[in-house]
């Protein structure tokens, strides 16, 4: 007999255990405990399983008023880093049957316009990433559960804030090089007005001036390749000691500070040590592999809608920075000795 291409509902289910609809959504939902007995509800589970029987989740968030759907925003899609902080996302999301709507906010760190007609009916909460809490007044993301992700703590807007610790990625950055002897550094800064960019700047500017006999110049490039190859070129045309390494706020930077260097005549490391901060597929592409920080970004976003969830369910997130790993490779050595 050919099989029926009719969905099941709860109500064949009930049939086929002998119970009521009442008793299906009690057991379904897990909420069967002190209410059906034990032997019932295994059958109700029997027979929803025999049946093929799946909840119309649809159906179920509607008589909610939820849509179990998270939106992330993050400032842009054109590195692999936030598709790991969305893969992690997704995949915790998924466990707990939510889905999550990536969206870029057209303008980077700017305010985010609305991917539907009226975001908070859409929406049972907001991940924002990297980007100030009024980026998305405009989405009225910051009148739903909001989860903020590499932002200030002290200022977020969000219900909890999951960070990487940066500063200590920087911390041990500084603490490599001088290891190595360098005392002459180039900070090669992001062009962006975000905190986690500022946390690199201070961290950096606060372990330079903390030893003596040591100098820092800084200079901020658009992260992009042409970019940080233009910042980096005029920064060493400036007049005064060459610096014996060059501190790159991210891997994209670092690989046009690469691309200077070459053009100048200068050899990485031999001639002027590298690092980079993401450890992206780029720090193995080019050559010598670069000395960079990883940032484990799929975790990143497991935290992030982790803490999502607990906001959603009333529950106090897992709180502690999330630990960052210098990653030595062959872009930085000790200083040429002159």
């Amino acid at each position: 007999m050919a099989r029926s291409t009719t969905r099941p509902t709860s109500r064949d289910v009930a049939q086929a255990a002998g119970v009521s609809q009442a008793a299906v959504s009690l057991v379904l939902g897990d909420k069967w405990r002190g209410r059906v007995a034990e032997t019932t509800a295994q059958r109700v589970r029997q027979a929803a399983q025999d049946l093929g029987y799946r909840p119309n989740l649809a159906a179920r968030n509607l008589r909610l008023g939820h849509t179990r759907t998270v939106l992330l925003v993050v400032p842009a899609l054109t590195t692999e880093f936030f598709a790991g902080v969305y893969t992690g996302a997704a995949r915790v999301a998924g466990r707990h049957g939510f889905g999550v709507v990536l969206y870029p906010s057209p303008a980077g760190v700017g305010p985010a316009r609305s991917p539907f007609g009226s975001a908070q009916a859409a929406l049972d909460g907001v991940i924002a990433s990297s980007m100030a809490a009024d980026a998305l007044t405009a989405i009225r993301g910051d009148q739903l559960p909001l989860v903020m992700l590499d932002s200030d703590p002290a200022g977020s807007l969000g219900a909890a804030t999951v960070n990487l610790d940066i500063a200590d990625g920087v911390r041990q950055v500084a603490g490599h090089l001088f290891g190595l002897g360098h005392r002459r550094f180039l900070h090669l800064a992001a062009d962006v007005a975000s905190w986690t960019f500022e946390v690199r700047a201070r961290e950096l500017a606060q372990r330079v001036g903390a030893v003596p006999g040591t100098d820092l110049s800084t200079v901020r490039a658009p992260i992009s390749i042409d970019g940080a190859r233009a910042a980096t070129e005029a920064a060493l045309a400036a007049p005064g000691p060459r610096p014996t390494a060059v501190v790159c706020d991210d891997d994209k930077l670092a690989a046009g500070a690469y691309k200077a260097l070459r053009r100048l005549g200068l050899r990485v490391p031999d001639d002027i040590s590298v690092t980079g901060l993401d450890d992206l597929a780029l720090a193995t592409a080019i050559d010598p592999e670069l000395t960079t920080v990883r940032l484990d970004a799929e975790l990143f976003g497991e935290r992030g809608m982790e803490a999502l969830l607990a906001v959603l369910e009333g529950r106090e997130p897992e709180g502690g920075d999330i630990p960052v790993e210098l990653v030595v490779r062959g872009s930085t050595a000790p200083p040429r000795r002159l």
